[in-house]
């Protein structure tokens, strides 16, 4: 049994993101929650949002024992517009720069830990 929770539209650039997933990608969930707190990166705080929501629709839907679950799979994917949203910047003689703000979204899945 399976349980996933998607954090969409995340102001941040996905490389950023992938760096903290790839670090809790096969644990378990408590253990993923606890490495996540000790890491200094923004982006640990949007991962694990997106892990205690996977894990409490796992526990409410499909009435799973919370300490027995494991981070399956989590994925980081480009938002949209090619992963960014473009904004002009002006600049010295009427001239404008593209300057793009990136996004991402972040699936992850819970699922119980292999006997």
């Amino acid at each position: 049994m399976e349980a996933r929770a998607v954090a969409r539209y995340v102001r941040m650039s996905p490389w950023k993101v992938r760096r903290v997933a790839d670090a809790v990608r096969g644990r378990g969930v408590d253990e993923a929650l606890s490495l996540l707190r000790a890491m200094p990166h923004r982006a640990a705080r949007v991962v694990e949002k997106a892990i205690r929501s996977a894990a409490a629709n796992a526990e409410h839907n499909l009435e799973l024992d919370r300490a027995t679950l494991v981070v399956a799979r989590i994925a980081v994917d480009r938002g949209p517009g090619g992963g960014a949203w473009k904004r002009l910047v002006p600049r010295a003689r009427g001239r404008a720069d593209v300057m793009s703000r990136k996004n991402c979204h972040v699936t992850v899945v819970v699922a119980e830990r292999e006997a």
